[in-house]
């Protein structure tokens, strides 16, 4: 987590409505000015800038400006703060150092807030300067993610693609098709064209998607009022929400809350671990017809599917009320149209991050509660670990691998993986030095026969993935060549096989059992 190095301060807002003629400001701080109707002009020493509706100013310190007014009124937001410093290194923010116009998109957000500002200017109240602050400081940091500086030689592709990841995490402002090309930088001809080759959709229809989706998962897991949830997503027609939910889901809001009121039937393939932690069985597991069922789990009177031959629709005769998906699923084409079953909730955090995973699932189920004795559970269990390693492997060197039909992978260090995050980091336990050549953020890497003869670990943990093997265990022939027998843990008979889903996999039990496996061999 970075450190705070410096807060903004509102000392002043002003409302002005200028009929006539010219104003003329100076401020010992800075000043935003923020159009809100009319038509005129600023100017400074060096600077004449247009002003008109939605346009935004910032003017730094000691800068004497002049407004010309073109209409018969001009209205305008002046606010004016400083910078509250934090720390004695620093250096001013480079977005106000100089006179500039700013993009505030949706605007309709921005004036939001600026009237939430404004309605607090003359109260004493602690609590409404509480709340006055807080807004300025949203007012900021929308100024910030509106004007960040466009990489060089991003393509216009990236560019539309950051726009929909930042309307993943902004659905519920007001968006037209032109504040979203113009927040990427895009022509909007050439933004609608790009944004439905990547998503199959136009961007409004795209955007309502986003909403409903998130209705469905609010419907599910609040008493929210349907007016209340419509509202939270950036409806603000109740009967334009309805409609458009029965469009996309096929029932009404409240037909599909009264849906969902028993306990939820869910089913998460590849995440069904982060369930059992939270002791809700799920009612149907993943299974793969090379990599089998997730055994570990003790899920045997589960019913499973698979996820790369079978028949979805199969899952309808098990009821779900609601899917959760990782951004792994991709992969998987035969869950690509499982919408049509049950509400979906993604996941899109990184597998390494098992704690928001956990912490998401058990907050749409209701189990928060549990929580932190898991965490802690698994925290205590990683030191007591640690500290029985850091004895009996003091300075030895470990790595994992992944052999199939058609290769060797070796699996990366402390920060990527299913793997390394547990060894490395948890455990404490030494990399072999071919780990540290992995690339940064890289998860794994395949060796060639001459990086496999380099791997000088003392500890080999390997594991057998039968998904490219054309007969009965192909994917072991590797353990017959002279080149394995090679090597150094070989040779000392240090080669420990585990359990492919086990450790193909980022859930807490699975990392727990993954420290089992450890103890059982290196303890």
């Amino acid at each position: 987590m970075g450190n705070l190095i410096q807060i903004y301060h509102l000392q002043t807002i002003s409302y002005t409505i200028l009929s006539a003629g010219m104003q003329s400001y100076s401020n010992t701080y800075y000043s935003l000015f923020i159009l809100i109707s009319g038509n005129g002009t600023l100017k400074t020493n060096h600077e004449t800038i247009h002003l008109m509706k939605g346009k935004c100013v910032i003017i730094p310190p000691n800068s004497p400006v002049e407004i010309h007014i073109a209409d018969e009124t001009l209205c305008y937001y002046q606010l004016t703060f400083n910078t509250i410093y934090l720390s004695e290194a620093h250096t001013p923010t480079s977005l106000f150092t100089s006179v500039r116009e700013l993009r505030l998109l949706p605007f309709s957000q921005c004036n939001r807030l600026l009237e939430a500002i404004y309605r607090c200017r003359q109260t004493k109240d602690e609590h409404t300067v509480f709340e006055q602050h807080v807004r300025f400081q949203e007012l900021i940091l929308f100024i910030f993610e509106q004007n960040r500086t466009k990489p060089l030689q991003q393509s216009d592709r990236q560019s539309v693609e950051q726009s929909i990841q930042y309307l993943h995490n902004h659905f519920g402002k007001d968006w037209t098709v032109e504040q979203l090309a113009e927040l990427a930088g895009v022509p909007k001809w050439s933004y609608s064209r790009i944004f439905k080759d990547i998503t199959g959709q136009i961007p409004l229809y795209y955007l309502n998607s986003i909403r409903i989706e998130k209705a469905k998962q609010l419907l599910m897991t609040t008493n929210d009022r349907v007016f209340e949830i419509s509202q939270s997503i950036g409806f603000n027609n109740e009967y334009y929400f309805n409609r458009r939910f029965k469009e996309h889901v096929g029932i009404s809001p409240g037909q599909f809350r009264r849906s969902q009121s028993n306990n939820v039937r869910v089913f998460a393939p590849f995440l069904e671990d982060f369930f059992v932690a939270l002791g809700i069985t799920p009612i149907a597991q993943f299974s793969h017809s090379k990599w089998g069922k997730q055994d570990y789990l003790g899920l045997q009177d589960v019913p499973d599917i698979d996820v790369q031959y079978g028949k979805m629709e199969h899952l309808f005769h098990y009821k779900p009320t609601l899917i959760m998906l990782d951004a792994g699923i991709e992969r998987w084409e035969t869950c690509l149209h499982l919408n049509k079953l049950a509400p979906i909730c993604h996941l899109n955090n990184p597998g390494e991050d098992w704690q928001s995973t956990l912490f998401k699932i058990a907050d749409l189920t209701g189990k928060t509660a549990m929580m932190q004795d898991i965490i802690t559970e698994y925290e205590d269990k990683v030191q007591r670990a640690r500290k029985i390693l850091g004895r009996s492997v003091y300075g030895q060197s470990v790595a994992f691998l992944r052999i199939s039909a058609i290769g060797i992978t070796l699996y990366a260090g402390p920060d990527c993986g299913y793997t390394g995050p547990i060894l490395y980091r948890d455990l404490g336990l030494t990399p072999d030095p071919l780990v540290w050549k992995i690339p940064l953020n890289q998860r794994k890497a395949h060796l060639t026969s001459n990086q496999l003869q380099q791997l000088e670990a003392d500890h080999l943990f390997i594991t057998f993935d039968k998904q490219h093997s054309i007969y009965e265990n192909e994917e072991r022939t590797i353990l017959t060549s002279s080149m394995w027998k090679n090597l150094r843990a070989v040779k000392r008979n240090c080669v420990y096989e585990v359990d492919f889903l086990t450790w193909m996999n980022y859930g807490i039990l699975s990392h727990s059992k993954k420290i089992d496996d450890v103890l059982n061999v290196l303890g």
